[in-house]
């Protein structure tokens, strides 16, 4: 570790499970990177919903992770552990972090680590890796969605829609998706969805069977759960697959038409990212770095930014989160 660097840094720490207000600013240890690990000045941390659920206390923290809430960051490499290559102090980065991104400094697996991409800074990197590593690895990689196919995506305008909606358009897909107001819908429509469905005025299921001739859907990224199960089914085409990375709506489904799932041969797989192994989030980072990155790098996707706050507000990037009124990614600048 260099002797530039301090003893102890700014968090935010959350005093016991509960609402926004149990988030404040505090002092910790400066974190020590381990031998295949980096440090990273944090410039910036994205806010996400899993940072809700773990403030929450329904987000379990993993035994070797940072029990400080925050999955991504960017900002300058600080220090490198022993045996890390492939980059050097002063490197501008961001990373999928296994915690301790509302912090000053974060240490990181080297494998989760990439390059702002050209012409980005730190609040646009920041907003990258948690939504781009989550929709990668569930659309494309377990999902398979593939260029001509069409996708249901709900929850439209949050980091995660707003990620997938512009990627499936990237990558040759057609988009549907769920949003809860006509302004969100605009907006959508505005990052290249073909259909935008006001869940609180329309079915569905009902849309797309209208606007697919019946056929419905090849994929669903579902991030409501239960409350939408049997409704995601009937909008699937047959061989369509069902990802389900939130359960916003339930975790218990209570009963669902089997009869569907055998006659449309339908794939139903879920997952979260946190849980998986260094080695797993380190090849869905290659992946992005080789088919993702080149596309940020010449501007044809970006991260939409609803709102930046400083650190020491960590607790009002919650409410505003809880309020489901934001389009795009909150970030919290880090100083």
């Amino acid at each position: 570790m260099s002797r530039s660097l301090p003893d102890q840094m700014n968090v935010i720490e959350a005093a016991g499970a509960g609402g926004p207000e149990v988030l404040r600013l505090a002092q910790a240890a400066l974190p020590q990177p381990a031998r295949q690990e980096v440090l990273i000045r944090v410039r910036a941390a994205g806010v996400n919903r899993p940072d809700v659920l773990q403030r929450l206390g329904r987000y379990p923290v993993p035994p070797d992770a940072s029990p400080i809430i925050g999955l991504e960051v960017a900002g300058e490499v600080a220090a490198l552990g022993a045996e890390t290559t492939g980059f050097a102090v002063g490197d501008r980065v961001c990373a999928l972090t296994n915690g301790g991104g509302y912090a000053q400094y974060c240490r990181v697996p080297a494998g989760q680590v990439l390059p702002w991409p050209t012409g980005y800074d730190a609040i646009r990197a920041a907003a990258l890796p948690e939504t781009f590593f989550t929709v990668w690895a569930n659309a494309f990689q377990m999902g398979r969605l593939r260029a001509g196919e069409t996708v249901l995506i709900h929850g439209g305008t949050s980091g995660i829609g707003t990620t997938a909606l512009q990627l499936a358009r990237e990558f040759g897909a057609h988009a549907f998706v769920t949003v809860g107001s006509a302004s969100k819908a605009e907006a959508c429509l505005k990052l290249g969805a073909e259909v935008a469905i006001n869940y609180r005025e329309q079915a569905f299921e009902t849309v797309v069977a209208e606007r697919t001739g019946g056929r419905g859907v090849d994929v669903v990224v579902d991030i409501i759960g239960a409350k939408y199960f049997d409704r995601n089914l009937a909008a699937l085409a047959k061989d369509g697959r069902l990802v389900i990375i939130g359960t916003m709506g339930g975790h218990i489904v209570e009963q669902f038409n089997l009869g569907r799932v055998q006659a449309k041969r339908l794939s139903i797989m879920g997952s979260t990212m946190r849980p998986r192994s260094t080695a797993e989030k380190a090849a869905i980072a290659s992946d992005l770095k080789s088919k993702v990155w080149p596309v940020l790098d010449a501007g044809r996707c970006a991260p939409i930014i609803h709102q930046v706050l400083p650190l020491a507000e960590a607790a009002e990037a919650h409410r505003l989160m809880e309020s489901s009124d934001h389009i795009g990614k909150i970030v919290l600048r880090v100083d």
